[in-house]
């Protein structure tokens, strides 16, 4: 980081600076426990990822971590991705361009390991636009009222759902079907440290729920689907009127879709079921009243193209697509010029091009439109898109685009 103002420098972090980083961490992040406790849980870092800036009397006052995705899923293919993540400045030295730098940090780091893309979730949405990210994919929020109409699916009574405490021991169920999936933006818990912190159940964080629960649904003895949740008591004078929120739903099929959701939304002495899904989530089309359930759109991981001409030409394309791109990118000049890509279902060709271009974009809204879920004819409506010639953007737009909607089930 050496675009860091005076006063400030940066630092390698590793686990003996673990109490710096909590202490760090809560001052970002406003925490309801003491630091004590969370010093004591498992942490998700991979430490030789984490950095931080230190004032020249040692303390610790910003920092960012990443981690290493790398089978991470885009449009047909999978690529190492930097999963940008604890990012946070200590709110006494705000507004000094620490953060700035630490994003130029993260990206030369990213560069270097080999890593064209990153990708993170936004904990303020207003922040990393700024630095080029743009948002890849959307999830659904919902609250089902217990005992929501399900619409039936063909195999789902051949089902089994077990309904256990979780373990350590279903780490193996969780970890085999949630890396099953092919699906752009869904990043996989691949790092021990990760794994870990995501089993752990601190009952600190369960608001007065229960510890967590898994439902595990097999077909001919096979897991074929999970569900994790908890669920929280509440009585009032008309009776029971619980909440169950799920965590995580992963199914291999429609059936054990249509088995797990029929669970977890008549459970006894519940009133409602809180979960957020993915945008082509069963569960939106098995509900015979979505209306009820007061679905809200939110924003999912966030992309970022590092290298432009590598990440474009990682992926695959959904049609044959021949465009020339003006990329704008303030961040990265390298990435700010003309690219001819040449792709189609089989691979991409992305070279340097001097000739006019069909579209004019920021890199924010090429990070958008990457996994799929952005349509860059959606993008050139609200002005952030330029078509020089409208054919080329219905191409491209079409091109870009994929059958499976994007996005990861888990925060990072």
């Amino acid at each position: 980081m050496t675009d860091l103002p005076a006063g400030y420098r940066p630092v390698d972090l590793d686990p003996s600076r673990h109490a710096d980083v909590i202490a760090l961490d809560v001052w970002a992040f406003p925490a309801t426990v003491d630091d004590d406790v969370l010093a004591a849980l498992p942490s998700p870092l991979t430490w030789e990822r984490a950095r931080g800036v230190e004032t020249d009397d040692g303390e610790l006052v910003a920092m960012h971590a990443s981690y290493p995705f790398t089978q991470y899923p885009v449009p047909g293919a999978r690529v190492p991705v930097a999963g940008l993540t604890w990012v946070g400045v200590h709110p006494a030295h705000r507004r000094r361009g620490l953060l700035r730098a630490m994003i130029h940090d993260h990206v030369r780091r990213s560069l270097a390991r080999g890593e064209a893309v990153s990708s993170l979730f936004a904990a303020e949405p207003a922040i990393y636009g700024r630095f080029g990210y743009g948002m890849a994919a959307h999830d659904v929020r919902l609250t089902v009222p217990r005992g929501a109409a399900l619409r039936s699916v063909p195999g789902a009574d051949a089902v089994r759902v077990r309904l256990e405490r979780l373990q350590e021991h279903h780490d193996d169920v969780v970890r085999a079907l949630h890396g099953a999936v092919d699906r752009p933006g869904w990043a996989t818990r691949e790092t021990p440290e990760l794994r870990a912190a995501y089993l752990d159940d601190p009952s600190a964080f369960r608001d007065g729920a229960e510890a967590l629960r898994i439902a595990v649904a097999e077909r001919d003895g096979r897991a074929v689907g999970y569900a994790l949740f908890r669920r929280k008591s509440s009585w009032e004078p008309a009776g029971p009127r619980g909440t169950v929120r799920v965590r995580d739903v992963v199914t291999e099929d429609a059936a054990a879709a249509r088995a797990l959701w029929g669970v977890l939304l008549d459970l006894d002495l519940m009133a409602t079921t809180e979960a957020w899904v993915l945008e082509d989530d069963p569960l939106l089309h098995l509900l015979v009243d979505l209306r009820a359930a007061e679905p809200r759109l939110a924003d999912n991981v966030w992309v970022r193209l590092l290298d432009v001409p590598a990440a474009l030409a990682a992926r695959r394309y959904a049609a044959e697509v021949d465009v020339v791109l003006e990329v704008r990118d303030d961040l990265v000049p390298a990435n700010a010029r003309r690219w001819r890509l040449e792709g189609g279902p089989d691979g991409a060709v992305v070279t340097p091009a001097d000739g006019s271009p069909d579209l004019v974009l920021d890199v924010r809204e090429l990070g958008a439109a990457y996994l799929g879920g952005s349509s860059l004819a959606s993008l050139a409506t609200a002005g952030l898109v330029a078509a020089e010639r409208p054919e080329a953007l219905a191409r491209a737009a079409t091109a870009f685009g994929w059958p499976v909607r994007p996005g990861c089930s888990w925060v990072f």
